[in-house]
């Protein structure tokens, strides 16, 4: 079977909350006519990011179009989740035209890239390409190690020390691995935070790549589909920390859900989460927030101690559920500290 004939995948990785939602968003409110389908992979059980794709589906990309896998990442559960989920999406009564996958902020790429050669889906479908998302503040500070001047120092006093940090790690493979690369968030940032976060990327693709700045996750659909990369069959070219191993472990993370009460003052919830970040190390937080007397649902989306509240839309028939995911370095996460800070 030719590679026309096959239904391209674009697998979208990127760090925790570089913007890969958004992007998402963006391309099924602009499918240039093609019939969409998305697969998300969240790293912890609440699913945040599916929920919010959900709300934006119409008839080019409809509900059950959608799919979720949680609590377990997709480079990791390849044979017990991904290789099903994707042969459900193929059996639907309408076919999509293209898949889009929505790595979670923690997955390699180059391990999903290999369940491609499947045989129960390599006939079928193709890697068309592997857009990778960086936030250009967050890159151009270094925050994808969570010290990078004390790794080095550590790295120059012991000749012997060759190991990356898990951060950086999980940064690196995924620039490795891209087709090409959107440095998100460029309203946020000048001219040369943005020139720094662009040196920085291409110092560590191993190739040279697109790089490209994105604000709120719009651009051309046809700048990142149809690459017709056929990534799978070019695995040598895309590099990864992880190369002959069979599996690898995501015990340097972990993750928490917070159960919490009705809020009265949303402000109060931004200084504790920004607190979460500067206190505890939490790396990303995201989910639901009930507010008194707001028949809306407040969305909550933090990446470090950068935070965005938003009212998404009614709860409706929806129990008023307020639940937040913390996600840090597992020598880091305390429940208890966090649930302190929180006020729960």
């Amino acid at each position: 079977m030719s590679d026309l004939s096959k239904t391209p995948v674009t697998v979208i990785t990127g760090f925790l909350g570089s913007g890969k939602t958004t992007f998402i968003r963006h391309l099924m409110q602009n499918p240039q006519g093609k019939r969409l389908a998305v697969l998300v992979n969240e790293f912890g059980t609440m699913g945040v990011d599916g929920e919010i794709l959900k709300g934006c589906a119409d008839e080019n990309c409809p509900a059950e179009n959608i799919l979720e896998l949680a609590n377990g990442c997709i480079c990791c559960t390849v044979a017990d989740d991904f290789i099903p989920t994707i042969e459900q999406i193929m059996a639907l009564p309408e076919p999509p035209d293209h898949i889009l996958i929505e790595t979670s902020g923690l997955a390699l790429p180059k391990p999903l890239l290999k369940a491609f050669d499947w045989p129960a889906i390599r006939s079928r479908i193709t890697v068309d390409g592997v857009v990778a998302l960086a936030d250009a503040e967050a890159v151009a500070a270094g925050r994808f190690a969570p010290d990078v001047d004390a790794v080095q120092a550590q790295r120059e006093a012991d000749e012997s020390l060759d190991h990356e940090t898990p951060l950086s790690e999980v940064f690196e493979d995924q620039i490795s691995c891209a087709d090409i690369i959107l440095l998100t968030k460029a309203d946020l940032v000048d001219d040369a935070t943005m020139a720094s976060a662009r040196k920085t990327v291409e110092a560590e693709s191993p190739r040279t790549l697109p790089i490209l700045p994105v604000s709120e996750g719009r651009i051309d659909p046809r700048v990142v589909l149809g690459l017709g990369a056929a990534a799978e069959d070019d695995l040598d070219a895309r590099p990864s920390h992880h190369d002959g191993h069979d599996d690898h472990e995501h015990d340097d993370f972990d993750t928490i859900v917070v159960e919490m009460p009705e809020i009265d003052d949303p402000a109060d919830l931004e200084a504790r989460i920004e607190r979460l970040a500067n206190e505890a190390h939490a790396l990303r937080v995201k989910g639901y927030i009930a507010v008194k007397d707001k028949p809306m649902r407040m969305l909550v989306q933090a990446v470090g101690a950068r935070v965005r509240m938003q009212f998404d839309a009614p709860w409706g028939d929806r129990p008023r559920a307020s639940a937040l995911v913390v996600i840090a370095e597992h020598d880091h996460v305390d429940p208890q500290t966090i649930k302190d800070i929180l006020g729960v």
